[in-house]
């Protein structure tokens, strides 16, 4: 497969390979089946937390869902070129690794845009996560607590705690995280 296949294209495969209808599938997740429509139609680009949402309703994780059809990677080093983009839109997230698969912990260098966020769904998975701030500062919110991060601030939670990630700062904030079992 191609590095370019569309969220379209892999909702409509994960979907059928789950055996569930367009309208099954957004009552799991609890938006529209015409919302389900325009994204399988690329028409629609949903946040990544709205995509988190339809994809936990399935279920499969982000980094499964956009390394589809992918070979294991055992690969032990990667050149930054090699990391693999598993987001869409003003937050990047590059994954260190092309598959998932066998893997026990996921790396990403998360890079937000002024402004951008994780959506207004609150993102919620198996897992645990942690981070840092290399540049720029990150809203952080996890279940009640929130708080403003800056260069060589950290943050570290269990994942299934509903959280979201938010660039308030004038110009782009990088993170560096990770999350075991690879679940995001």
């Amino acid at each position: 497969m191609s590095e370019d296949i569309g969220v379209g294209w892999r909702l409509r495969h994960v979907r059928h390979a789950a055996g569930l209808s367009q309208r099954v599938l957004a009552k799991r997740a609890g938006i529209t089946n015409s919302t389900i429509s325009l994204i399988e139609a690329d028409r629609a680009n949903p946040s990544l937390g709205a995509l988190k949402r339809i994809l936990d309703a399935i279920p499969v994780g982000l980094s499964e869902f956009f390394a589809l059809e992918r070979e294991p990677d055992d690969a032990t080093f990667h050149a930054a070129s090699d990391l693999i983009e598993i987001g869409k839109g003003n937050v990047s997230y590059r994954q260190v690794g092309r598959s998932m698969t066998g893997r026990k912990l996921q790396m990403l260098d998360e890079r937000y845009k002024p402004g951008s966020d994780t959506g207004r769904i609150l993102l919620s998975h198996d897992g645990e996560e942690a981070g840092i701030v290399i540049s720029g500062q990150i809203e952080v919110i996890v279940g009640n607590e929130r708080r403003v991060l800056g260069p060589g601030d950290a943050y570290s939670f269990e994942s299934r705690i509903p959280h979201r990630f938010r660039c308030v700062s004038a110009e782009p904030a990088r993170v560096v995280s990770a999350c075991t079992p690879p679940t995001f």
